[in-house]
């Protein structure tokens, strides 16, 4: 009954260790490689103007702080949904229903309106991507028979001058929390 006891307790420790550190595991064990990249929208749309607008008051110009508010907007507004919806933002405000195309797109849009907002958008650019995701450097979507899984798309925040780029999976993160992602450029 001991040996019992203290699987469980070290199985709990571990349960409990892995949720905590779920991003550094995260991004140590997945790694996402761009193939391609997707239309950037502007958002225009008085709706998601106004949504940005009145949901970004008082956000310092910090480039992460843009970045988590735009990963909050987007994981406040969409449901995430296997089928074909729209891609474009501004029709996603109203159906509020997207696959990761429609995710990264939205977080996009979003993350540019902030950064023209605060006077970034002449150093910063967010651009949906489509990617490939490789656990431990090996490609898991060949192991996947279904066209749904024949990419995924996320998004990169990169600098215009010095080239620093961060990457984001707004519909990973909409799930699990977990913000950045490691990105490796082709």
């Amino acid at each position: 009954m001991k040996i019992i006891k203290r699987i469980g307790i070290v199985a709990l420790i571990l349960i409990l260790t892995a949720i905590v550190f779920r991003g550094w595991l995260y991004r140590h064990l997945i790694t996402y490689k761009s193939i391609g990249e997707r239309t950037t929208y502007l958002a225009n749309d008085s709706n998601l103007l106004q949504f940005i607008d009145s949901n970004s008051k008082n956000q310092e110009s910090e480039i992460t702080i843009i970045i988590e508010t735009s990963l909050n907007l987007t994981s406040k507004t969409l449901v995430f949904t296997d089928g074909l919806n729209d891609k474009d933002p501004n029709k996603l405000i109203i159906s509020k229903r997207a696959n990761c195309i429609g995710y990264a797109a939205f977080f996009s849009a979003v993350c540019n309106q902030l950064l023209a907002k605060h006077n970034l958008d002449d150093q910063w650019i967010a651009k949906p991507l489509i990617g490939q995701l490789y656990f431990l450097d090996k490609n898991i979507h060949p192991y996947f028979h279904s066209a749904f899984f024949k990419d995924h798309d996320f998004a990169v925040i990169e600098n215009k001058k010095t080239g620093k780029v961060f990457a984001v999976d707004p519909s990973l993160n909409d799930y699990t929390r977990i913000e950045f992602v490691r990105f490796q450029p082709e």
